[in-house]
């Protein structure tokens, strides 16, 4: 326990995903808590980014599904989007797990300080002249929606807090930024029934993913409408009554009526008093080893402010971790590569492990071996009006290091890819499960099943 109000085991900095989770597991581990959040509890996740996206996302399939229902025999029209709706939907989402939360950190004897804080010593966080003293503290002040230098935010042109809290749909939109939050916003929207352009300076759409994924998406893109240019960097916006007004490096220009910046999140550290205290800094990211250790003093840093993917669940898991090891648990490193990642458009893009490429950098040229099934031959796929693939790469005669997948709801399928990937199983280990039937979840099943040198259906 606490020595006095203000000495804990632990103090935590951000009260996301990897904050509350750090504070959870320390408490569950007999470790007295401070948790300080400046905003609310849960953070970029629970309130704009992760949980508020999926629900419109959610909206945006039940709009797709009710314009196609005269394709199954079931008759159904579409008469709009109401998105104050829709808002109240997603707000009422968001206040459920709020609450559910705020009576969890409750419920741990967690110490919640509201307020903005800053690390004054190596072992010190101050909020509004208090200071609250931890044997360990752990920062996970999380990540902000950047923008590109001398793009202003204000106006027609926004980031995705401001998306979120749309309160029409608009006419036409240009997307700046072809990764995963550019994506699902030009999803939802085109599902809602707007003109949808995105811009991308590098060469393909979701350009981390195996390039395989990367084309079958943009194919899918195409199929839906949506427009976008990849390739050319972005030059200039300007913007009037009448809308937007992008130009590019190659002189092209496009007009719509609003422009959302997904340029990606950078780390949430400037003034915060990192530098001061000696951690080693790069690109505002905070540095650490493989055990999520600054280096410096007793001081953790978890999420978003860690170079790597900037994923909730990498910073929830992370915080379990440094929890673990304050409390002298001793737990595995994570392995980046075995974090399972989504795109939760239409169609949705599932991925965990190496691509080919980086498995062939990794292991040679010659020591992998890549095989795709087509969803095409999967009945719930069909019963859906799904197309994708799943894509697998392995080590030639050894485990599988790769798990790639397109087409709807595949990010459900992902939970045993990260299994195979992460237990280094073999082709054979998982072709010798059983899979239900009819399920897409058989999809990965087959896929094995012919990786082992044993295919049932024609696989491509």
């Amino acid at each position: 326990m606490a020595d006095s109000p203000s000495v804990y085991d632990i103090v935590v900095l951000g009260g996301g995903s990897g904050g509350y989770a750090t504070a959870l597991r320390a408490t569950e581990l007999g470790l007295s808590v401070a948790l300080i959040e400046a905003e609310k509890l849960g953070g970029t996740c629970l309130h704009n980014g992760c949980i508020p996206t999926k629900a419109l996302l959610h909206a945006a399939e039940v709009a797709d599904s009710t314009r196609h229902g005269e394709k199954i025999g079931v008759k159904a029209s579409l008469e709009g989007i109401d998105m104050v709706g829709v808002n109240s939907y997603k707000d009422g989402v968001i206040g459920r797990l709020y609450k559910g939360l705020q009576g969890l950190v409750k419920a741990h004897g967690v110490t919640l300080v509201q307020g903005y804080g800053r690390l004054v010593a190596q072992d010190t966080v101050e909020v509004d002249g208090q200071r609250y003293t931890g044997r360990h503290v752990v920062l996970a002040t999380g990540s902000y929606s950047r923008s590109l230098p001398g793009l202003e935010i204000g106006g027609r042109v926004m980031t995705s807090d401001g998306a979120l809290t749309l309160e029409h749909v608009p006419s036409s939109v240009i997307v700046l930024g072809g990764g995963v939050i550019g994506c699902e916003f030009a999803s939802v929207w085109k599902s809602f029934g707007a003109e949808v352009t995105i811009i991308e300076a590098l060469p393909s759409l979701l350009p981390n993913e195996d390039p395989a994924l990367s084309k079958a998406f943009e194919r899918a893109f195409r199929k839906r409408g949506i427009g976008f240019s990849t390739g050319v960097r972005f030059q200039g916006v300007t913007q009037d009554d009448s809308g937007v007004h992008v130009t590019l490096e190659d002189g092209k220009t496009f007009d719509a009526e609003l422009m959302l910046v997904a340029v990606g999140r950078g780390p949430r550290t400037e003034g915060l008093g990192y530098e001061d205290q000696g951690l080693r800094m790069d690109r505002g990211f905070v540095l650490t080893d493989e055990r999520l250790h600054t280096g410096v003093g007793n001081i953790y840093a978890v999420g978003d402010i860690v170079p790597g993917l900037q994923l909730a669940h990498r910073g929830f898991q992370q915080g379990i971790f440094v929890a673990e090891e304050i409390a002298g648990q001793r737990p595995a490193p994570i392995v980046e590569s075995g974090i399972p990642r989504v795109t939760y458009s239409e169609p949705e893009v599932a991925s965990v492990g190496l691509t080919e490429a980086a498995a062939k950098e990794t292991f040679g040229d010659d020591a992998v071996q890549t095989l795709e099934y087509n969803l095409g031959g999967n009945g719930k796929s069909q019963i859906l009006g799904t197309a994708g693939f799943v894509k697998l790469v392995r080590q030639k005669d050894g485990p599988v290091v790769g798990v790639h997948m397109i087409g709807a709801r595949v990010g459900e399928l992902i939970a045993e890819g990260q299994l195979v990937v992460n237990w280094e199983a073999y082709p054979e280990d998982v072709a010798s499960l059983v899979h239900a039937h009819p399920t897409q979840n058989e999809a990965l099943g087959e896929a094995f099943l012919a990786l082992a040198g044993k295919p049932l259906h024609a696989h491509n």
